[in-house]
């Protein structure tokens, strides 16, 4: 009798989270782009995003450079991309509890639970 061993293939779910990581990632470059060119404009209208102006603009761009580079990780299932993911994703439920967001708690679990199912195909 012979033993399989588990596919490293990469799951579909993972898939799926990576592109939308990706995706979030990706349009916060574009809008941090647009920030820092219009750093002046952006403040003047009272928009504010981190903070607004040039910290602002700076600290999304390293927050989406960090996005796509997690993405990046759990496409080529890398076991620091998962563990990022789950701490990540783990603080975000222990907010939307305290806060009572009950959808969003449900949700956010449900990915928890994911991400430590799947954790057999990361290297």
């Amino acid at each position: 009798m012979s033993v399989s061993m588990p596919s490293r293939g990469l799951p579909i779910g993972v898939a799926i989270l990576a592109v939308l990581i990706g995706i979030v990632g990706a349009i916060l470059v574009i809008a941090s782009i647009v920030l820092l060119v219009f750093t002046g404009v952006a403040v003047a209208g009272g928009f504010a995003v981190f903070g607004g102006g040039l910290l602002g603009a700076i600290l999304l761009l390293i927050f989406a450079i960090v996005l796509l580079v997690v993405a990046t990780g759990l496409w080529h299932l890398e076991l620091w991309a998962l563990v990022l993911s789950i701490i990540v994703v783990g603080l975000l439920f222990l907010g939307y509890i305290l806060s009572g967001a009950l959808f969003a708690s449900i949700l956010s679990l449900l990915v928890l639970i994911y991400l430590l199912a799947v954790n057999r195909h990361f290297r």
